[in-house]
């Protein structure tokens, strides 16, 4: 036989596992840990609560229940009421937004249309009529545009301010 197949045929031995050794504790360990003590045990006595306190705790416990639905109630307007005040002020103030493009396009067309009278213009003083005959028309137009976007803006306070007074009063008297 040759020294391969002596390899071959012998059994392979598995070694055997030393036990291990159960770990010491550490100094490090000992200095954290907490005492073993028991609590003592304390127990209440047993005594009847009177009728009397019974019954104002039931109420007690009652008339928290209807403020707690009161309130509840009160809390879900409210948010309903800023909800619908938040649209109508956000529809509001594009409406302004609008307002001021339709302003800002009018008053860019009437410039416009000064520059082209200018650039025809024959003589010095036809230019200084064209120019303060813009400015009157133009102050009149700016005056009318900022009362016009002034009763806007108070439309859309009076608007987004009137459910919210209407939700207080009402909040007060469910409150109430």
């Amino acid at each position: 036989m040759t020294a391969m197949s002596e390899a071959t045929e012998t059994p392979t031995a598995t070694p055997k596992s030393k036990p291990k050794a159960a770990a010491a504790p550490t100094p490090s360990a000992s200095i954290f840990e907490m005492p073993k003590f028991e609590m003592p045990r304390f127990e209440m006595p047993k005594m009847e609560v009177p009728a009397a306190f019974r019954e104002i705790a039931e109420k007690g416990i009652a008339q928290a229940k209807e403020n707690y639905e009161k309130m509840k109630s009160v809390a879900e307007d409210a948010t309903d009421t800023l909800e619908d005040t938040y649209a109508s002020a956000s529809k509001g103030a594009s409406g302004y937004g609008l307002k001021v493009i339709e302003h800002a396009r009018a008053n860019t067309e009437a410039t416009f249309d000064l520059m082209s009278a200018l650039m025809t213009a024959k003589s010095y003083a036809e230019v200084v009529e064209l120019s303060s005959g813009f400015m009157r028309k133009q102050f009149d137009v700016l005056t009318a545009q900022g009362k016009d976007l002034a009763e806007h803006a108070q439309k859309v306070a009076t608007e987004t301010a009137e459910p919210i007074k209407g939700s207080f009063t009402s909040a007060l008297k469910k409150a109430a």
